[in-house]
């Protein structure tokens, strides 16, 4: 130890006398190493390839001043490296090791049968998936030749109600709209002509799409959620009926360097029944023809379906005049599902969904006002839909012509509330005094409107419990109608 001391000491001395300093280098592969480090003016690196793949030998230590030339160098299989500091040639390395090429020869050997196999397999589909449709074609006359006016499930139509019902034969699996891949291209192909409606949502226009008129419902930002909700319901359940509005395609197109939101549906002249009332009046029969329509859609989205072709039950949770489109045909078909709840009584599954958008407050039912809904329960939700129902039939009934009278369009609790109720004013007008809409007397003069009369009255119950089934109102107003049919076969 005191040798060494004395031998560190001298250096200094040398170095100071000199001017060179000496640094403590790591050694390695060299005659000249104490143990595993040297002293030295440079350290050094010295590497050489043996083979094309990297291999290399490496050797480390101190350079003297006879071998300080030699820093740097290189030539084509021997490379030096040099610095100053101690240790600072420890993990310092020149070359880098070359990626061996890789045998291709054995990934196309074991790549190409998958993909083969897959492209089979897809193809086998494909052609199964088209025997599938050329059979369900085939019992389409059948389908729509069977008498379903006295069963209890409501059964989903095959085709829409316009001649773009061929182009959605060819559906997903849910047997709502197009194609999904197909779906994010018809916003391309659409040239939208008006508007035809503005509300707090966005805007409608009618557009051209395959040579067809067919209605673009543009979504505000605001209510992306509500957009969300409806493309979610109309792409997972079949609601393929002639009562509920026929839905063709959603999608996020970029127009006017923003992003809108489109859910493209079937197209009808007449407008919402909201529109229509204001303009039309109707008979009796056209009264009973509406109010008919109207339920046959709800008992559709109130009941669950069983089966690979069915649908789980939904309620719509925002049903009123502007949400309910008149057809050429003059029956009405249900539109707008963004509020709407999904039940699945398999799996006791109830999806509230995520938005927070409220339903229209001139509509809602005491429950809802006042907070004691129980939330939890799918039922509560189908009767908040038979309240909004009964006001609908209201609205129908005040533009019915009976003995050559009829009455100007006005909304529910036009005479009670202002233009835009808050929730406060239609919380005192339901819960507090329990009013409900004027029902004239002249009404019991007519049976068509002494009959809707009488529903509505049971659609307005405090109770909700109490209140007649969507399924029930169906009933009578089929018994109704087929008792009006006969009657004018008997004559």
């Amino acid at each position: 130890m005191l040798l060494r001391n004395i031998w560190v000491l001298s250096l200094v001395i040398v170095t100071s006398a000199t001017d060179i300093v000496y640094y403590t280098c790591t050694c390695q592969g060299v005659s000249n190493c104490n143990g595993n480090k040297c002293l030295g003016i440079k350290c050094f690196v010295t590497e050489q390839k043996t083979n094309e793949y990297g291999d290399v030998i490496r050797s480390r230590g101190c350079f003297n001043e006879s071998l300080n030339e030699q820093c740097h160098s290189r030539i084509e299989i021997l490379a030096s490296w040099c610095c100053t500091s101690d240790f600072c040639n420890e993990n310092f390395t020149i070359y880098k090791p070359v990626e061996k090429p890789r045998d291709t020869s054995l990934l196309l050997v074991t790549v190409l049968p998958i993909v083969l196999f897959v492209i089979i397999l897809m193809l086998f589909i494909f052609l199964f998936w088209k025997m599938k449709q050329s059979g369900r074609k085939k019992s389409l006359p059948r389908l729509l030749t069977t008498d379903f006016e006295h069963t209890d499930i409501v059964n989903a139509s095959i085709v829409g109600d316009s001649t773009l019902g061929d182009l959605l034969d060819c559906t997903t699996g849910s047997g709502s709209g197009l194609p999904f891949l197909v779906q994010r291209t018809v916003a391309r192909q659409v040239t939208l002509v008006e508007c035809v409606g503005k509300g707090r949502y966005g805007e409608v226009w009618r557009g051209l799409w395959q040579g067809e008129n067919v209605a673009v419902k543009i979504f505000s930002s605001r209510d992306e959620q509500s957009w969300f909700r409806e493309t979610e319901i109309y792409n997972t359940v079949l609601l393929r009926h002639e009562n509920i509005l026929g839905f063709i395609a959603s999608d996020m197109t970029s127009r006017n360097s923003s992003t809108q939101l489109w859910l493209i549906t079937h197209y009808h002249d007449n407008g919402s029944l909201y529109d229509y009332l204001q303009r039309t009046t109707v008979d009796p029969e056209g009264c009973l023809q509406l109010a008919v329509s109207i339920i046959f859609g709800l008992v559709h989205l109130h009941v669950e379906i069983f089966g690979t072709q069915g649908k789980p039950a939904i309620a719509h949770r925002d049903l009123k005049s502007r949400n309910i489109l008149v057809k050429s045909n003059k029956q009405c078909c249900i539109a707008d599902l963004g509020l709407a709840v999904v039940h699945s009584q398999n799996s006791e599954y109830l999806d509230i969904g995520n938005n927070p958008r409220v339903g229209t407050k001139r509509y809602m039912a005491p429950e809802v006002l006042d907070e004691t809904i129980r939330t939890n329960s799918f039922e509560s939700y189908k009767q908040t839909d038979v309240w909004a129902y009964g006001l609908v039939l209201w609205e129908i009934c005040r533009r019915t012509i009976i003995n050559g009278m009829v009455e100007d369009y006005r909304p529910p609790f036009y005479d009670m509330v202002p233009h835009d109720p808050s929730f406060e004013d239609m919380k005192k007008v339901v819960c507090v005094d329990q009013q409900r809409p004027n029902v004239p007397n002249t009404w019991s003069s007519e049976k068509i409107l002494s009959a809707l009369m009488k529903i509505m009255r049971e659609c307005w119950y405090q109770n909700p419990s109490a209140r007649l089934s969507a399924l029930r109102i169906k009933k009578t107003l089929n018994n109704l109608k087929n008792s009006l049919e006969q009657r004018k076969q008997d004559c």
